[in-house]
């Protein structure tokens, strides 16, 4: 659990909602909403309440304790900006700070002071209390359709915690051992897919260039170490855009979206005369359905994870599309038919390197398992709003850690796509770039593919 933050601290995810108040100024909209729905409030969510424990009593094993009663105040605090600050500064540095492991590890901020009287809603937490698509959807329960709707509840009030919820993330490296350990009871079966398609990836890479073998990503500065502090930054653009491209290209809009993430890091990297001649290597989430949804250890979807070549050694937009698009399908297709365990396995070799050697005081930087992680995660498909107020734009921020130092994120919310970069400061200082650079990757694969 908490050995994680071994790798590098604090290990935080989070969400920011942008939202415009129903027709009263920002700031007073929001003093309501907080004295409303904050002050002398309790936290009811059982997952919300716990707090990691080690101790005598424990052996030294880290273990959850789970508090009676938690002040939603300690944890939801209330923030302006003033004039001369920015919303993404002020992200980057509560998403730098470490969450106390003596309660419950999370944290949320109302901020108020945006242009036109919006507001922001940011909650952060440590990755072992929600996973990013389960903490979306926590979020997503407490939103609705209806303007007008002026009870909904805090997204910390009582409910069920439901089961295990293994969907379409990216694992953290670490849980690759728990994916691994979960197997150990159809060992054989698993080592049969394994030895199975380790041969298959074998031949696919000697024969195309849509599987890859361990150690083939080029090292850039993604793959060093993280430093202290983040830096996040996010864009949004509409989802018919990239939708037109899927139509036109025969992709699909994820991959379409992978592309466009692609084709900026190509253009960051070259501004800054560090474009590696190899392509830089994505570590992609892929859901897999269980054969049997009837087995109550199973709920909804498990994960695999595919390594997927970006194209960044392409110059044409179109071509890196199309690599993108016929690696993901080969990934779909190899992870459905060998399971989420074996296809987790079959990545160690990837994912131990990558997070393990910039630990070292001597690593090599001439490979990496992988540059760094594109997940793109659902969100409500209509328009909604939160006691009458308007979200007006979602934007995941994932977790990064030494070796991984870079991680982008997408949320699809109604009509337009949310990006979220965030990264270790150190190592990419303007990453406000990198929401330009998505735009401009877009309209340039939009005129290679012919959409007008």
């Amino acid at each position: 659990m908490i050995t994680a933050d071994v790798i590098s601290n604090p290990l935080n995810i989070g969400a920011v909602l942008v939202l415009s108040p129903p027709g009263a100024s920002g700031a007073d909209y929001v003093d309501q909403v907080y004295a409303h729905s904050v002050i002398g409030r309790k936290v009811g969510d059982p997952r919300l309440r716990r707090y990691p424990h080690r101790g005598i009593d424990t052996a030294g094993a880290w273990v959850w304790r789970e508090l009676d009663v938690v002040d939603a105040g300690r944890h939801c605090q209330r923030v302006t900006l003033t004039p001369d600050e920015n919303l993404w500064k002020l992200i980057s540095q509560l998403h730098s700070q470490p969450l106390a492991r003596s309660r419950p590890m999370w944290m949320s901020y109302l901020i108020d002071g945006l242009d036109n009287g919006r507001f922001a809603f940011y909650i952060k937490m440590h990755h072992t209390v929600m996973d990013g698509v389960t903490g979306l959807q926590t979020l997503a329960d407490v939103l609705s359709p209806d303007p007008r709707c002026r009870s909904s509840s805090g997204f910390y009030a009582e409910r069920q915690a439901p089961a295990v919820h293994r969907g379409s993330r990216l694992p953290h490296p670490l849980a690759l051992l728990g994916a691994v350990t979960k197997a150990a009871s159809s060992a054989v079966t698993l080592a049969a897919q394994v030895v199975t398609g380790e041969a298959a990836r074998i031949a696919a890479s000697r024969t195309g260039d849509t599987a890859l073998q361990p150690l083939t990503a080029p090292y850039v500065r993604f793959n060093g170490r993280l430093g202290r502090e983040r830096a996040v930054s996010a864009a949004s653009l509409p989802s018919s855009r990239f939708q037109a491209v899927a139509r036109k290209a025969g992709a699909t809009a994820n991959d379409v979206i992978t592309a466009v993430i692609a084709g900026a890091l190509r253009r960051w990297l070259t501004d800054h005369d560090e474009l590696p001649d190899r392509s830089l290597v994505a570590i992609c989430p892929i859901a897999v359905h269980p054969h049997d949804h009837r087995r109550a250890d199973q709920p909804g979807n498990m994960f695999g994870a595919w390594l997927c070549p970006l194209g960044t050694d392409l110059v044409d937009p179109a071509e890196r599309l199309d690599r993108i698009h016929r690696s993901m399908s080969q990934g779909k297709h190899e992870v459905a038919a060998r399971g989420a365990a074996a296809s987790l396995l079959l990545l160690a070799a990837s994912i131990a390197p990558t997070v393990l050697m910039p630990m070292l005081p001597f690593a090599p930087r001439l490979r990496a398992g992988y540059n760094l992680p594109i997940s793109h995660v659902p969100g409500p498909r209509d328009e909604m709003y939160w006691n009458g107020a308007h979200v007006e734009e979602i934007y995941p921020i994932s977790a990064v850690y030494d070796g991984q130092a870079l991680n982008v994120t997408t949320c699809s919310y109604a009509d337009r796509v949310g990006f979220g970069f965030v990264a270790g400061r150190d190592v990419m200082p303007d990453i406000t770039e990198l929401g330009l650079l998505t735009e401009h990757s877009l309209a340039e694969l939009e005129t290679a593919v012919g959409v007008t």
